[in-house]
C-alpha cells in the first residue's frame, strides 16, 4: 500500500470487482478507456488471477481517497511489463469514479504509482499512450509529470473512426530531479 497526502493506491482484490466494473462501464469513463479493455467481470477476474501470478510484471490498483476517518475507494489503475530486459512497464486506465472527478484525486494517484514503479519495482521506463480527443487526460498527464514523446496519427479505431493517440514517457532520471 502507498499513501500520501489523503490519497492511497493498493493492489485490487476480488472484493473490489463490483467497484471496479461499476467504474470502467461508467458512461462518463468508458469512452475514455480503450476500447480493447476488460469491462466486464470475468475479464477482470482473470487480470486479478495475472496479478496474483506476476505481481511484478502486471497489477491493477485502486486509488482510495480519505474522507473523515474513512477511506472510500475512487478509481482505478493499472500497469504492464512490456519489455523485461530494458525494464519498461505500460501505464494503462486510470479511471476515476465521476464522484470523484475535478479533485485531482488521479493526479496525485499518477505521482505515486510512477514512484512505486520506478523505486520499488525496478522499473526504468514508463509509458502510456492518450487519445487524442481527450484533452482532459492530456492536461492530467503533464500536471502530473508524463513528458509528451509524440503522437500515432490515426493509430485506433473508436466509434467507427481512426483517432491519433498521445504518447507519454517517464523515466527514472524525471524522478530524480
Amino acid at each position: 500500500m502507498i499513501e500520501c497526502d489523503g490519497v492511497r493506491l493498493r493492489r485490487a482484490t476480488r472484493g473490489d470487482l463490483d467497484f471496479m466494473l461499476e467504474v470502467v462501464t461508467h458512461e462518463d469513463v468508458q469512452p475514455y478507456l480503450a476500447a480493447g479493455g476488460a469491462f466486464n467481470g470475468e475479464a477482470l477476474l482473470a487480470e486479478l488471477e495475472q496479478q496474483e501470478r506476476e505481481a511484478s510484471a502486471f497489477g491493477r490498483f485502486v486509488i482510495e481517497v480519505r474522507e473523515a476517518d474513512a477511506w472510500r475507494r475512487a478509481g482505478t489503475m493499472g500497469f504492464e511489463r512490456v519489455n523485461e530486459r530494458s525494464r519498461i512497464a505500460h501505464l494503462e486506465r486510470l479511471a476515476v469514479h465521476p464522484d470523484f472527478q475535478g479533485r485531482h484525486v488521479g493526479d496525485d494517484a499518477a505521482r505515486l504509482f510512477q514512484r512505486h514503479l520506478i523505486f520499488d519495482l525496478g522499473f526504468h521506463r514508463l509509458q502510456m499512450e492518450i487519445y487524442g480527443y481527450n484533452e482532459r487526460a492530456q492536461r492530467h498527464a503533464e500536471r502530473a509529470g508524463w513528458i509528451k514523446e509524440g503522437v500515432k496519427r490515426k493509430a485506433y479505431r473508436r466509434d467507427d473512426e481512426w483517432v491519433d493517440a498521445i504518447m507519454y514517457g517517464l523515466v527514472r532520471e524525471d524522478l530524480e530531479e
